[in-house]
């Protein structure tokens, strides 16, 4: 049993022990009345006369919460009167679906049981899921935007079962009708899918400005409604707020957003302002700046140049070594390796991934940067090793193997031993098994787990 159904019970029990349904389960978590309903059914499904499988805990406290007071085993438990929201919260959970029903009719309006009002939109009993739905769409008006913002994950959540989309439709339209209070309120929850439930409305609706949605892709996590709302805002943009939308749009940490921030400065007519982009460490956005300069006749190339060979060693862009390669030619290559000795280890490592990109390989060269005490140098240069890993010697990874080595180079050291192959390195592999170094043992044993059992020592 997970711990989510185990709560669940425990929810239950303390619901059958008359506790306030504030106090047991938090109102905006969709996924515990779910599974609040889930357990409350499956606890249900065992009438009093019955015996319970030997397996099963005695669960009889709620087949008594639930039935008639004067009622005799095996009796039905329709004619029940719930006067209480505890004893209302696990009728409406109820298995027997004529227990369900009739506690829908005794759910007051404004109820703290409307997320249960709005599962039972969704159920599979056509009288139960009817009285519902009118009561949902009666109530739903009403709540004021934190209100809705609590139930709006639930509603969604919902949405995924079959006959589930009525709870959606009734949401939408609400937070469609102005002033929208309700629409602006979802903007901001702390759920992700009501999120972009909401921001595609409002982008629809226009509500938000494009400065509001530019701060918004910038800002929210979700990269779904990062891209939504980056597009929305520049779609809107008037010429004369060109700076404050894309302010924040090419200051975002999310490549994409800053890329549409990018892409619009060719709209703009702003080349220049595109330039810096042409290093940055991301290759999408590299790839936007470059069209923006060419659409504006600059060619991106001597710029790469010239910051990869005539500025200073400390004012190297960490971006423009890949992304010389990237538009270059191998000739280029001449301007990367110096690159590899630069203090700044972004910019080594961005210069032996250029000169992969260039499809430049010397091992001669390649091969001293394993012992690079930059972990991301490293990895590239095990990278550009790996096709040709037999003109490693084997004696010089094993010393890298050492115990008093950077983690790094012996996962580099261990990578390269396993694209090498063969008996010896297979071996070599095996000790590492008892490592100390959980990584180091992980990536051994990774390696001599794929080897098939006739062809080990």
């Amino acid at each position: 049993m997970t711990s989510a159904n185990t709560a669940a019970e425990q929810a239950a029990q303390k619901l059958a022990q008359g506790q306030p349904i504030a106090s047991v389960i938090d109102p905006g978590d969709p996924a515990a009345w779910l599974a609040l309903d889930a357990a409350v059914r499956e606890l249900s499904r065992y009438p009093l006369h019955r015996e319970l499988p030997p397996e099963r805990p005695p669960r009889r406290w709620l087949s008594r919460l639930l039935a008639p007071a004067d009622a005799e085993p095996g009796v039905g438990r329709t004619s029940v009167s719930y006067d209480t929201e505890p004893g209302l919260a696990l009728a409406l959970c109820d298995a027997d679906g004529h227990v369900r029903e009739s506690a829908l009719a005794q759910v007051p309006g404004g109820s703290a049981l409307l997320p249960l009002i709005v599962i039972r939109c969704a159920d599979w009993v056509t009288a139960i899921h009817n009285r519902a739905r009118k009561h949902l769409q009666s109530a739903l008006p009403t709540l004021t935007p934190e209100e809705l913002a609590a139930l709006a994950p639930l509603m969604l959540r919902v949405d995924r079962r079959e006959r589930g989309t009525f709870a959606t439709g009734l949401l939408e339209a609400v937070l469609r009708t102005p002033p929208y209070d309700h629409l602006k309120a979802q903007t901001t929850s702390a759920d992700r899918d009501t999120r972009r439930f909401a921001h595609r409305i409002a982008a629809a609706e226009q509500v938000l400005t494009p400065v509001e949605l530019a701060r918004t892709a910038a800002q929210d996590p979700d990269v779904v409604v990062q891209n939504r709302c980056a597009e929305a805002a520049l779609a809107g943009v008037q010429p004369d707020a060109y700076d404050e939308v894309l302010a924040p749009l090419l200051a975002a940490r999310s490549p994409q957003v800053r890329a549409a921030g990018v892409t619009a400065l060719r709209k703009a007519e702003r080349p220049a302002q595109a330039e810096p982009f042409l290093a940055d460490r991301s290759p999408v956005v590299r790839a936007c700046a470059r069209y923006v300069v060419r659409q504006h006749d600059i060619d991106p190339l001597p710029l790469y140049r010239a910051w990869c060979a005539e500025r200073g060693a400390a004012d190297v862009p960490a971006g423009a070594p890949i992304g010389l390669a990237e538009c270059g030619d191998r000739q280029d290559a001449r301007l990367l390796w110096p690159l590899t000795e630069h203090p700044n280890p972004a910019i080594r490592s961005r210069a032996v991934a250029g000169l992969r990109t260039l499809d430049v390989f010397d091992a001669v060269r390649l091969i001293p940067l394993l012992d690079d005490p930059s972990p991301a140098v490293t990895r590239e240069t095990v990278t550009s090793l790996t096709p040709s890993a037999q003109r490693i010697p084997v004696d010089h990874l094993v010393d890298r193997l050492a115990p008093d080595r950077p983690r790094h180079q012996r996962l580099a050291a261990t990578r390269l031993l396993a694209a090498q192959g063969g008996l010896r390195q297979l071996r070599i592999l095996q000790t590492l098994l008892r490592d100390e170094d959980a990584k180091v043992r992980e990536r051994a044993g990774k390696t001599v787990g794929a080897v098939p059992t006739r062809s080990r020592p």
